[in-house]
């Protein structure tokens, strides 16, 4: 199963808000905080997922390529 900010949240004792604006770099959140976070993201093998965040921010990063005639 993979690990999500919301498993981070729990683990770490802050909400999934604050998990979210420390990963981003937001400056709002303490350095202790965001080190806490970002040590139990690498411990818990935490990755983005692509996907749902290009829904989010509404962008896919997706190249499409067609070919024809390859006879």
């Amino acid at each position: 199963m993979t690990t999500t900010i919301k498993d981070i949240a729990k683990a770490a004792g802050v909400s999934v808000t604050t998990v979210s604006r420390a990963l981003n770099g937001y400056s709002d959140v303490s350095e202790k905080t965001r080190k806490k976070i970002m040590t139990l993201a690498k411990e818990l093998n935490y990755s983005p997922n692509t996907l749902a965040r290009g829904l989010v921010m509404n962008v896919s990063k997706t190249i499409g390529l067609l070919v024809s005639g390859l006879n």
